[in-house]
C-alpha cells in the first residue's frame, strides 16, 4: 500500500516500465496523490475550467495529432500554460516522442516527461485501477484471511485460538490463503473492502509447536492468493456454558471497519468440534445470503406458517 502522502512518481514507472524521457529535479519526491488521470482535451485549445493539476497528464493519438497542427510557437505557448500548473507528470503513450516545445517547457518549469508503447485508453485505466487501491484508505488488522468457495473470510480472535489451524486444515481442503496474522485492509470502493498480507509475511503461516511454514512450497500456488474481497468476518471465540448463542441465525451481526459495515459470525469453540468444516458451511451458507436465499429466514418463517395453519384447525 502506499504511504499516507501518496504513490512515488518513481514507483509508477517502474510498475508499468516507463520510459523517462526527462525527470525533473524532484524526480525522486514526486508523488501521485489522485486516484486519477487526466486527458488534456480543452485545456489544448485554453480552457481550464475544473482543470485538476494534480492528476497525471495522459496525451494520446488524438491529443498528439492536434498538437502537430499547430506551428512551433502555438504549441510552445500552449505546452507552456499545461505544464506551468507543475502537475506530477506528463505521460505521451503509443510511443510518441516528445516535440522540442514540450521538452522545452517541460525543462522551464521543471515536469518531468514519460513515455509508454501502451495505447492510451488501456494505459490510462491500468493506472487509474493502480492508485485506485494504492491510494485507498488502509488499515492492517490481527487475523487471518482465506478464500473458501470465493467467498473472504476474515478469521478473528485471542491469539492461539486456533486461527492458523483451521487455515491450514482449509488448505489441506483445496482452499486459498491470503494472509496468517496481519491482514492489511483497504476500502477498493465505496462498499468493498480488500484484503491482503504484508509483503514480508506473504505465504508464510506460523503453526505453534511447528514453527514458519511456506505455504506456497507445501500445499503449491495454487493454495495461495494476493488479495481477495472481504465478504465475512468470523469471530472465534471460546465455548462457554453461560453464554446463550444464536441458534437459528437469525440475529445479524456486523463489524465496521473503514466505514463498512462487513457480515459477522461469531463461532463458540470446544474440543471436537470440526472448525474448518464450520468455516465452509459459514462461507457456502453466507453466499447464499448474498444471493438473496436466508435458509434461517425460511425456516422461521415455515414454522410460523405451520403454528397458524394449526390454530385455524382449533
Amino acid at each position: 500500500m502506499a504511504g499516507s502522502y501518496g504513490v512515488l512518481l518513481s514507483q509508477l514507472v517502474e510498475q508499468f516500465h516507463l520510459q523517462v524521457a526527462f525527470a525533473s529535479t524532484d524526480y525522486d519526491r514526486v508523488r501521485l496523490t489522485a486516484p486519477d488521470v487526466f486527458r488534456p482535451g480543452l485545456q489544448l485549445a485554453g480552457f481550464y475550467d475544473h482543470f485538476d493539476p494534480m492528476r497525471l497528464l495522459i496525451m494520446g493519438n488524438v491529443e498528439t495529432s492536434y498538437m502537430l497542427q499547430k506551428s512551433a510557437q502555438e504549441r510552445s505557448m500552449i505546452y507552456d500554460r499545461l505544464l506551468c500548473y507543475k502537475s506530477p507528470a506528463l505521460l505521451l503513450a503509443r510511443s510518441y516522442p516528445p516535440d522540442a516545445e514540450c521538452m522545452a517547457c517541460a525543462k522551464r518549469h521543471d515536469v518531468t516527461v514519460l513515455r509508454s508503447k501502451e495505447p492510451t485508453s488501456n494505459l490510462a485505466s491500468s493506472i487509474i485501477s493502480y492508485l485506485v487501491s494504492e491510494l485507498a484508505p488502509s488499515i492492517t488488522r490481527h487475523g487471518v484471511l482465506v478464500e473458501v468457495y470465493g467467498e473472504g473470510l476474515l478469521l478473528t480472535g485471542d491469539s492461539g485460538i486456533g486461527k492458523s489451524e483451521a487455515a491450514v486444515e482449509l488448505l489441506k481442503r483445496g482452499h486459498r490463503l491470503i494472509a496468517d496474522d496481519a491482514v492489511e485492509i483497504y476500502c477498493a470502493s465505496g462498499s468493498t473492502l480488500m484484503g491482503q498480507a504484508p509483503e514480508l509475511i506473504r505465504s508464510y503461516v506460523e503453526l505453534r509447536g511447528i514453527g514458519i511454514i511456506n505455504v506456497a512450497n507445501l500445499f503449491g500456488m495454487g493454495a495461495v492468493k494476493v488479495r481477495n474481497e472481504i465478504n465475512l468476518v468470523v469471530n472465534i471465540v471460546p465455548w462457554s456454558s453461560k453464554t446463550a448463542y444464536d441458534r437459528l441465525g437469525l440475529e445479524e451481526q456486523y463489524m465496521e471497519i473503514l466505514g463498512v459495515q462487513v457480515p459477522m459470525l461469531t463461532i463458540p469453540i470446544s474440543p471436537g468440534r470440526n472448525l474448518a468444516m464450520i468455516l465452509e458451511v459459514a462461507a457456502m451458507n453466507n453466499r447464499q445470503r448474498r444471493m438473496g436465499f436466508n435458509a434461517a429466514l425460511e425456516f422461521t418463517e415455515a414454522i410460523n406458517r405451520r403454528f397458524e395453519e394449526n390454530a385455524g384447525k382449533t
